[in-house]
């Protein structure tokens, strides 16, 4: 199945005076994220430090795909997150287990 980079920022509903996990619903979004890493769509994902972006790497058949499995993050909704960019990526260097 082929990997996408995907690149989310934060959005208007973001507060910046608060922390990661001081964020409104901030529990659903990580059980959210760790659902899809349990089940295998998600394979990397984290803050880009200094920035106001976050990397997710995923398994997916199609660009679609990863569009609609992200809309359904609470943080999506809220506006909390939105994605600004969706590629298909090839691993050239390293593995993943």
């Amino acid at each position: 199945m082929p990997l996408f980079a995907v690149i989310r920022r934060r959005g208007a509903g973001w507060k910046a005076t608060l922390s990661l996990e001081g964020q409104d619903d901030w529990e659903g979004h990580a059980s959210f994220m760790d659902a899809l890493e349990a089940e295998g769509f998600v394979v990397l994902a984290g803050p880009l430090e200094s920035t106001s972006e976050a990397l997710i790497v995923v398994r997916a058949e199609s660009v679609q795909e990863v569009e609609t499995r992200l809309a359904a993050d609470p943080w999506t909704k809220t506006g909390m997150l939105e994605t600004t960019k969706i590629a298909e990526w090839t691993l050239r260097i390293g593995s993943l287990a």
